[in-house]
């Protein structure tokens, strides 16, 4: 039997590599270390790259063993799911790995303009009903915005065809620069040597959509720091399912 929340919890405030701001705590102390990760955490000038959504950490630690000279940081406010990857990368001694346990829609009170070079996307919630909670909304874009370098990039990674045809949409109607795009990664051609790498790393999630026959979409796209933001307004075709074993979310069969 696995360890409780509980037992996660207070494990997790002795690593050295977890910093836990959900709201009820950022709004009233601010985030000193905003601006200066390098510099006091990771103690070197490497990139940064963000995984939003990082859920138990296995793309954020996945990621710092294929590529040791740049650094990255998991954001979730599930503790006890980010509790494997923080532990798993104390264990195995990764300096280029940190977690932060946080509301996502606060991310921009973490870090300072220019501080980020690139933000993953893995497998996030469509949110097909409430656009201003989906990570690839023109709401969100505006927040990494703040903190992405010019032109900084933005990986999605999904199984949702609803999220990935909103995204081509939202990036579309932006003039986004799109540098790949396909609706099954695993057939797809052409990719780069970084993407084929990253390609080895598989959560247990995506591992079990794709033996049920689900196609995972890939899109990466540059985020230039100007520009005004224009939504969407399309139908889209709801997805069939809601994750593994549920059936449909919603009676209806579109959503924007």
């Amino acid at each position: 039997m696995g360890k409780g929340k509980l037992e996660k919890f207070a494990e997790m405030e002795t690593f050295p590599n977890v910093f836990q701001y959900p709201f009820s705590y950022i709004q009233d102390v601010p985030f000193e270390m905003k601006g200066h990760w390098n510099k006091e955490f990771f103690q070197n000038n490497h990139p940064i790259v963000l995984e939003l959504g990082c859920g138990k950490g296995e793309y954020t630690v996945g990621l710092a063993k294929l590529f040791p000279q740049t650094n990255f940081i998991g954001v979730d406010i599930k503790g006890a799911r980010m509790w494997k990857g923080a532990k798993e990368a104390v264990e195995e001694q990764l300096p280029n790995v940190a977690f932060l346990r946080t509301n996502i829609e606060l991310i921009d009170r973490f870090f300072a303009p220019d501080e980020v070079s690139e933000i993953w996307l893995t497998f996030s919630d469509p949110q097909m009903k409430n656009v201003h909670k989906r990570l690839t909304s023109t709401f969100f874009m505006n927040r990494y915005r703040k903190f992405l370098v010019d032109g900084g990039i933005i990986h999605l990674k999904t199984d949702s065809n609803f999220l990935f045809t909103y995204t081509s949409y939202m990036v579309g109607k932006n003039h986004l620069p799109v540098l790949q795009q396909t609706e099954d990664l695993y057939h797809a051609e052409g990719m780069d040597d970084e993407t084929m790498r990253i390609l080895s790393i598989q959560t247990y999630y995506e591992s079990m959509w794709i033996e049920r026959g689900l196609n995972i979409k890939y899109l990466k796209y540059k985020l230039p720091q100007e520009g005004e933001w224009v939504e969407p307004d399309v139908e889209i075709p709801l997805d069939d399912y809601r994750s593994y074993h549920r059936t449909k979310r919603s009676s209806l069969e579109t959503g924007k």
